[in-house]
């Protein structure tokens, strides 16, 4: 299997470079649009998929102009449009640098009409990922005593919005939809987080690790995303597990480790959250390096630390309002529904996570 190579820059990334990245894209939003159509030759048939969510779902690739033309949502696309033998329609409603309240407020409620549509038949969305990386960067900031109301807010407001998204869709979605489901969190910079505070634990005296921070507070907000979507008839793409987990057996337990950091249906937090930062911990990797074997591994996310890596080109998306196109599918057929690149990219592997919820008939 051919390797690429992580981009050499990356390791030598600042840390002050990391927080002024995540600043910025907290701080400012940019509506992300595109409406992209995978053709099936010799078929009438043209059924849509409706992505709503923030820079992730968007295919953002540091352009204000452009985005990825296979991020997840049409990565799936072209999965059901072998699967269903029809043209599938992908439309992604996406907004860079949005917090989960303005993906509710100003996607997936204001932009109702595209999931109403009568040909919709798989509604997905993602949020919280910016609510994430704004109190990251608030924490690092802090000196004195160590404040973790930043972290606890943001997890509050997650499962306001992503409960509230939940019940707005189910409510909302053409009655046709066959199939609803949320993507959870991927931990960019997980190693860059390998380092000490500033501020000081306000029990011991002392400064903590923030990695281990985060991580607990990503895992309750995973646990809570699954949970949820259990609860209200959604499926849920682990996106952690499968960027954070190798794919084969590192740790002999007899599971391949993107397999085993899955959240379990009907687990507790606490069981789900021990499981990640305890009994498994020494299995996540950051996903700058996946690792589909002991010997090869593929680069996940961009010269960012952030957004995932793509295949192919881009499309137009932002400051005009987004675009609309069409053309065939790079793959007609998928072998044991796996494209040849399902595990090389980061949005080819989410997207694949996607559609295995797929259902076998529109």
């Amino acid at each position: 299997m051919h390797t690429r190579l992580q981009h050499s820059l990356r390791t030598l990334l600042p840390a002050l470079a990391l927080l002024t990245l995540g600043a910025q894209a907290a701080a400012s939003t940019l509506n992300q649009n595109v409406s992209w159509t995978i053709d099936r030759p010799g078929t009438t048939s043209k059924y849509r998929v409706v992505a709503y969510g923030d820079s992730i779902y968007a295919g953002y690739n540091g352009s204000t102009v452009n985005a990825a033309k296979y991020s997840a949502p049409t990565v799936d696309a072209e999965y059901l449009s072998a699967h269903w033998n029809a043209a599938i329609e992908s439309v992604r409603r996406t907004k860079s640098g949005a917090i989960a309240s303005d993906v509710y407020n100003n996607k997936i409620v204001a932009e109702r009409s595209y999931m109403q549509a009568s040909n919709t038949r798989v509604v997905t969305f993602e949020m919280c990922g910016n609510d994430g990386l704004q109190a990251r960067t608030s924490f690092k900031g802090q000196t004195g005593t160590c404040d973790d109301s930043v972290l606890t807010t943001a997890e509050a407001n997650c499962k306001t919005y992503v409960t509230a998204a939940m019940d707005y869709i189910n409510a909302n979605a053409y009655a046709g939809v066959k199939a609803k489901i949320i993507s959870n969190l991927h931990y960019p910079g997980y190693t860059a987080d390998n380092t000490q505070s500033s501020c000081k634990d306000p029990s011991s005296g002392a400064t903590v690790k923030m990695q281990d921070k985060f991580l607990l507070s990503m895992a309750r907000i995973n646990h809570m995303m699954c949970d949820v979507a259990r609860q209200k008839g959604f499926m849920c793409a682990d996106n952690f597990a499968q960027y954070m987990g190798a794919d084969y057996d590192s740790n002999g337990d007899g599971k391949i480790d993107s397999d085993a950091l899955r959240y379990v249906a009907g687990e507790s937090q606490s069981s789900y959250v021990t499981r990640i930062n305890s009994t498994l911990r020494s299995t996540i990797r950051d996903a700058n390096t996946h690792f589909v074997s002991a010997s090869s591994s593929y680069d996940y996310i961009q010269s960012d630390d952030t957004h995932p890596t793509y295949n192919g080109s881009t499309v137009s998306a932002g400051l005009l309002g987004g675009s609309t196109g069409n053309g065939v599918a790079r793959y007609s057929s998928f072998s044991n529904g796996k494209s040849p690149i399902w595990n090389q990219y980061g949005h080819e592997r989410m997207g694949w996570a996607v559609s295995v919820f797929n259902v076998a008939a529109p």
